[in-house]
């Protein structure tokens, strides 16, 4: 059983503000009208960010807009959601997140071949004024060069 999906929800900014190190996929822990919303293509990701509480690792600030056709059974949009990831690497982005200048956050939200909601995370390094800077060169370099191979 197949399932086809269009879902990939991005982060855009996350790129432009952020050095990124370390990529890690992880499940989320979702209701049953969040995952639904999802699926339709309604959720946020720009302002959000992940954090530890005490039984692991939670995305806060995570936008998924309520389900037109859910009753009173429908979710609080910005809840904290659980990250379901493997204990190693857990162990591993809870060193590294406690370090100064590090932190994680979430690159884009997509549907595997199984149907299951997944998140792409990155530990994360905050990027000065003059490293954007240098993106925006770059980027705009790379426009002029396919613009030139273009012609």
């Amino acid at each position: 059983m197949a399932i086809s999906s269009s879902v990939n929800i991005k982060n855009k900014r996350a790129s432009f503000e952020y050095h990124l190190l370390d990529r890690y996929v992880a499940g989320i822990a979702l209701l049953g009208t969040e995952i639904k919303s999802i699926r339709q293509g309604k959720a946020n990701i720009n302002d959000s960010f992940c954090a530890f509480f005490d039984d692991g690792l939670y995305i806060r600030n995570m936008h998924i807009a309520e389900y037109s056709f859910g009753s009173f059974y429908n979710h609080e949009a910005k809840r904290d959601r659980k990250l379901l990831i493997t204990k190693k690497e857990l162990r591993k982005l809870r060193a590294k997140g406690e370090e100064k200048g590090f932190t994680i956050i979430p690159l884009r939200i997509f549907i595997n071949e199984r149907g299951y909601a997944k998140v792409e995370i990155a530990l994360a390094q905050g990027k000065k004024d003059f490293d954007k800077r240098e993106s925006i060169k770059e980027r705009d370099s790379k426009r002029e060069i396919d613009r030139a191979m273009k012609r």
